[in-house]
């Protein structure tokens, strides 16, 4: 009996201490950023939750997009297929990037090159001043497209998904992913305002452009500012422009800095160079849809790249803060840069009002990686126990949301990685 017990007590040091070692390990990988570690954070895992668990939510959350009766993914034929926005009755460049880019850090190879071919059919110009940019718009059904011009994130997703796929599967299965993402890079580099079409890039503010053409290559939009794909483009496009990526990746940083609020973290959906707030003619400027995206992109670069850890862990706190303050189920969708509510609402899939979001509930939950506060853990099991489904109204939006969602459970989960 007494060897029985000695048994059990030593059982339970051993354990106690393999746990504190988990413990310190976890601790560790989290300290060093992935290009250096190899390592993502598991913060689902973390948290207390069983890894075959969260592969299944992971498998689900994918199925329900791509597979499902209330899917955004559809093939076309045998070698095509597209990602739309449901609520808005487009496949817009926006989506099919994102969608490239879920399927890649998925391995669905499949998916990927139908989704590619799609896009580079019927949105990818092939000729004059717009050659190798993409409409960022078009109606899946008739194939017509809502617009000649180009949203710059499109192409950001585009260029970064293709080299990852390089990377991943090679370039002599079918399609020659690096040819692919050098022929936008190399586009771009030779617009010069002929056609009033230009780089994608603000080159003289080394700031991406809210639309590469016009007046809109002077301001930007500051969910469009990804430093972690500079640095990948800095690492993998190998054309000859390393150095002016990894400026923009430290400019993007530092407009981060100016354009979130110093008190609630908040940013608005546009912005001119400098970060302050860019109205339009089609609304006032203040946090709304666009915005939600912010916090992912940091979270993104903290833990890929771990530059600027220091402003990027402070702004966690004030950011999840600010979203507590307004109640951990209630906060709302839309806000002033200061925190107080808009008085212009953006209306979305034909309601205008303020909503508790999943969208946001998801971008919100991926700051956790960089808030070392306790009740950080909050958001963690918030996102854990939201579900993609009709809100109460009727509203649902399984392209944005759900996008968002599934990008939300790829980083908590530490799947959403650099691929070498």
């Amino acid at each position: 009996m007494n060897r029985l017990i000695t048994a059990l007590i030593l059982a339970v040091f051993l354990a106690g201490g393999a746990s504190a070692q988990k413990k310190k390990a976890v601790k560790s990988a989290a300290g060093q950023p992935a290009i250096t570690s190899g390592k993502y954070r598991n913060l689902f895992l973390e948290a207390g939750y069983r890894q075959a668990d969260i592969d299944k939510k992971l498998a689900k959350a994918y199925a329900d997009l791509f597979e499902g009766p209330n899917r955004i993914y559809f093939q076309v034929g045998d070698s095509m297929g597209y990602v739309s926005d449901l609520k808005n009755h487009d496949a817009r460049t926006e989506g099919l990037s994102y969608g490239m880019m879920v399927a890649v850090q998925l391995d669905k190879k499949d998916v990927f090159d139908r989704v590619w071919r799609w896009s580079k059919k019927y949105l990818q110009h092939q000729s004059g001043p717009r050659e190798g940019y993409f409409a960022w718009s078009i109606n899946p059904e008739t194939l017509k497209k809502n617009s000649q011009g180009s949203a710059s994130d499109g192409e950001l997703y585009y260029i970064t998904s293709l080299l990852f796929a390089s990377n991943k599967w090679g370039n002599d299965t079918g399609i020659d992913y690096y040819k692919e993402a050098r022929r936008i890079l190399d586009a771009m580099w030779k617009k010069d305002g002929t056609g009033n079409i230009y780089n994608l890039i603000n080159t003289e503010h080394k700031q991406i452009s809210f639309v590469p053409e016009g007046d809109g290559y002077k301001w930007t939009d500051p969910s469009y500012h990804l430093p972690a794909f500079y640095e990948i483009w800095a690492l993998y496009a190998k054309d000859g422009h390393e150095q002016f990526y990894k400026d923009c990746a430290d400019t993007a940083r530092a407009f981060l800095h100016r354009t979130c609020h110093p008190k609630t973290g908040l940013n608005p959906d546009y912005a001119e160079f400098s970060g302050a707030p860019h109205s339009t003619r089609w609304m006032p400027a203040a946090f709304r849809y666009d915005s939600w995206r912010v916090p992912m992109n940091i979270s993104m670069d903290y833990s890929w790249f771990g530059k600027d850890r220091a402003w990027q862990e402070d702004y966690a706190k004030r950011f999840q803060g600010f979203l507590r303050s307004r109640g951990m189920d209630t906060f709302e969708d839309q806000f002033e840069i200061d925190g107080s509510l808009p008085e212009f609402i953006l209306q979305a899939g034909g309601f205008k009002k303020l909503r508790h979001s999943l969208g946001l509930i998801s971008t919100a939950a991926t700051a956790s990686a960089m808030n070392s506060e306790k009740n950080s853990i909050d958001f963690v099991h918030k996102i854990w126990n939201a579900k993609l489904e009709p809100y109460e109204d009727g509203y649902f939006d399984p392209y944005y949301d759900g996008l968002l969602y599934m990008f939300s459970l790829m980083h908590l989960s530490g799947k959403y990685q650099i691929i070498r």
